[in-house]
C-alpha cells in the first residue's frame, strides 16, 4: 500500500475488506524512493514476460505482473469519468470547487490568469471564505506567463500557494525539473487528472483558435485519497510543510472498477512507468491505441511498439499535426518510417492542438494521464496517470479514439518516403535531439 505497512489492521466490511491505518504513520507513496527495480522487471524483460501471458491485459497474470513493477496498491472502489473536452471537464471541476467542505488541492504544470483561471479563482476564494483549507501548486517554468497579480490575489483570497521550482532531492546537475501533474483533489474523496492544465486553450480556445482537444477523468474512491497523498509529495517538494493524513478506508462496491495510479518523479517510480507501458504493449492481444501529445520515445518503448505490431497487434498512434512545441512534432516526425515499416499506424490530429495522453487496449484497459510518450515526461517530471481494468471505460476511450480518427489524416508510407530531402533532415535531426528536449 501507500502508506506505512506496519501497524495495520484488516476488518471485514459489508463492501469489502476495510484497512485502518494508525494516525500517526505518515502514508508512503508506491514505488518507493530510490528503489532498484530487479533485473527481471526491465521494460526489455516485462514485454517478454508480458508477450507469453495466456490472457493479455485482461488476465489475473497481468496485473500481478503490473502490482510486481509498480507495488501499489489496486483500488477496488473506483469510480472514474472521463471528459474528452476542456468545456465539460472544467464545469465538473468548477462544481466540486463549489462543493469542497474540508480541503481543496489543485496543482497544475500551468495556471493562466484568462478567464479559467479567474474561474478557479472566484471558486478557490469562495471556498476559504466558507473555511475550507486550500492549497495551491503551480509549475514556475510552465505558469510563467502568469503575472505575479494573479498569485497576490490567490494570497489575498486564503488560498495556500507556492510555485514550484528545482525539488530538494534534485542535484543542481539534473536537467531543469518541471511538475507536470494535473491534480484537483476535494476532501480527499474527489479527483481530477489527466491532460488539462487550468487554462482557456481547453476551454474555450485562444486568439480564435478552437480549443484544444484533451481528456481528463474524475475520480473517486481510494485512488482520490492516493491523489491527496500524491499532491503532498510535489507539495513538500516545493518547500511546503509537510500534510498531516488521518486514517484512510477503502473497499469494494458492486459498481465499481479496479484502478491503480501510475505516478512518477525523479528518483522515484521512473522506471518503473517506463516497465508498466512496456508490459501494456506486451500483453496487448488485439488492438493497442494510443493518443499522446509529444511522442518522442526512447529505444525501448519504441522497440516495444514495432514487435507488437509484427505480431499482428493493431497498433495505432493518433499525434498532432498543430502542436504548440514545433520542434517536438518534428521529433516525433522523425520516428515515422521506422514505426510504419513494422507496421504501426500513425495518424496525424487534424481540427486543433491534440494534447491528450491516453492508452486504451484490447477493449479492456485504459490509461488516463499526463505523462508524454518522450524522454522528458518519463525522466525529468512529476507525472500522474490512472490505470483502470474496465471494459465501460476503455469502451468509451475507443469510441473517442474512432471519433479522432474521423477527424485525422492517415500518414500512408508512400508518400511520406517521398517527401522532400531537406524535411527528411529536419525530422532526423529534431530525433537526435529528443533525449534533450
Amino acid at each position: 500500500m501507500k502508506e506505512a505497512g506496519r501497524a495495520t489492521d484488516r476488518v471485514a466490511s459489508g463492501v469489502g475488506l476495510v484497512v485502518r491505518r494508525k494516525r500517526w504513520l505518515p502514508p508512503l507513496l508506491h514505488p518507493r524512493a530510490g528503489r532498484r527495480m530487479p533485473p527481471e522487471l526491465t521494460p526489455e524483460k516485462v514485454y517478454w514476460q508480458a508477450t507469453e501471458l495466456r490472457e493479455g491485459v485482461r488476465g489475473e497474470g497481468f496485473r500481478n505482473l503490473l502490482q510486481t513493477i509498480d507495488q501499489g496498491p489496486l483500488h477496488r472502489d473506483g469510480q472514474i469519468t472521463p471528459y474528452f473536452d476542456g468545456a465539460s471537464a472544467f464545469a465538473e471541476m468548477l462544481a466540486a470547487l463549489a462543493g469542497a467542505q474540508h480541503e481543496i488541492l489543485l496543482e497544475a504544470y500551468i495556471i493562466s490568469a484568462d478567464a479559467t483561471g479567474q474561474a478557479f479563482l472566484a471558486e478557490l476564494t469562495a471556498a476559504v471564505e466558507r473555511g475550507v483549507v486550500v492549497h495551491v501548486l503551480a509549475d514556475s517554468f510552465g505558469s510563467s506567463r502568469t503575472r505575479r497579480d494573479f498569485w497576490n490575489l490567490l494570497r489575498r483570497g486564503g488560498s495556500r500557494f507556492r510555485l514550484f521550482h528545482r525539488p530538494r532531492y534534485a542535484p543542481v546537475s539534473w536537467l531543469p525539473i518541471l511538475d507536470h501533474r494535473k491534480l484537483l483533489v476535494i476532501d480527499r474523496q474527489l479527483a481530477f487528472t489527466g491532460g488539462m492544465n487550468v487554462a482557456d486553450e481547453y476551454r474555450t480556445g485562444v486568439a480564435g483558435e478552437p480549443a484544444w482537444r484533451d481528456t481528463h477523468v474524475k475520480m473517486a474512491g481510494g485512488i482520490a485519497w492516493e491523489c491527496a497523498v500524491l499532491f503532498g509529495e510535489s507539495w513538500l517538494a516545493s518547500g511546503g510543510d509537510p500534510m498531516r493524513f488521518g486514517p484512510h478506508l477503502t473497499g469494494t462496491q458492486k459498481t465499481a472498477m479496479d484502478c491503480l495510479l501510475l505516478d512518477s518523479r525523479p528518483g522515484r517510480g521512473v522506471q518503473e512507468v517506463y516497465a508498466a507501458f512496456a508490459a501494456i504493449i506486451g500483453a496487448a492481444r488485439e488492438r493497442l491505441w494510443i493518443t499522446n501529445a509529444y511522442f518522442a520515445p526512447n529505444r525501448q518503448i519504441l522497440n516495444c511498439l514495432k514487435r507488437a505490431a509484427q505480431r499482428g497487434v493493431d497498433v495505432r498512434l493518433l499525434l498532432p499535426r498543430q502542436s504548440d512545441i514545433p520542434i517536438i512534432k518534428a521529433a516525433s516526425r522523425g520516428y515515422y518510417s521506422e514505426l510504419m515499416a513494422a507496421g504501426v499506424k500513425v495518424f496525424e490530429y487534424l481540427p486543433a492542438v491534440l494534447h491528450a495522453k491516453t492508452v486504451v487496449a484490447d477493449a479492456y484497459l485504459g490509461v488516463i494521464g499526463s505523462t508524454n510518450f518522450d524522454f522528458r515526461s518519463f525522466a525529468f517530471n512529476h507525472e500522474c496517470n490512472v490505470l483502470s481494468y474496465d471494459a465501460d471505460l476503455a469502451r468509451a476511450l475507443e469510441e473517442h479514439f474512432l471519433l479522432d480518427i474521423g477527424q485525422a489524416s492517415r500518414i500512408e508510407p508512400g508518400r511520406w518516403s517521398g517527401r522532400p530531402w531537406w524535411r527528411k533532415w529536419l525530422h532526423r535531426g529534431a530525433r537526435a535531439l529528443a533525449p534533450v528536449l
